[in-house]
């Protein structure tokens, strides 16, 4: 005789172990439909995500250039100020400030360097300053396509100096 499921071994018998076994088909099935959903879509995520990724690295790059073309145009700017400001005569000021402002952004400049002098004037009673202010146009997103002018400036005052202007 067989047991009529009252007590510790119900649901044990021939009918228990087929339902058992069709719940879990059934899960099988689902959890395989589910899966069979996913597949691929970690592929068309690195396919999309990829150049996104890329075109943002790139980006900041090239406005890294525009921070390190930046700093070389201040220091250029400074450079240039000082290289005048030791100098005895207005010419030759004027032509070592270009030089030393050329010599400083040779790798940073994609065009002309211009130095243009702003001060009143090379006499100390006047004003005593040497002030220039450099400009060029700087790469910067140009390595990504992107070829907007970007010309940057910046200006430096350096005092005349007394003792190298006496004769």
């Amino acid at each position: 005789m067989r047991d009529v499921g009252v007590g510790v071994g119900a649901g044990t018998g021939a009918g228990a172990a087929a339902g058992g076994r069709l719940r879990v088909a059934l899960r099988a099935r689902a959890r395989a439909r589910t899966r069979g959903g996913d597949r691929g879509l970690s592929t068309i995520e690195v396919v999309i995500l990829a150049p996104v990724m890329i075109l943002f690295i790139l980006v900041l790059v090239a406005f890294g250039q525009l921070v390190d073309g930046r700093g070389a145009i201040d220091g250029a700017a400074r450079d240039a100020a000082r290289a005048g400001s030791i100098q005895k005569e207005h010419g030759t000021a004027l032509a070592e400030a270009r030089r030393a402002a050329r010599a400083d952004l040779a790798d940073v400049c994609s065009g002309p360097v211009s130095v243009v002098q702003k001060s009143a004037g090379f006499d100390p009673d006047v004003d005593p300053f040497f002030t220039v202010e450099v400009s060029c146009q700087v790469r910067g997103l140009a390595m990504i396509g992107v070829d907007v002018p970007t010309t940057l400036k910046a200006s430096f005052s350096s005092p005349l100096d007394p003792y190298r202007r006496s004769a």
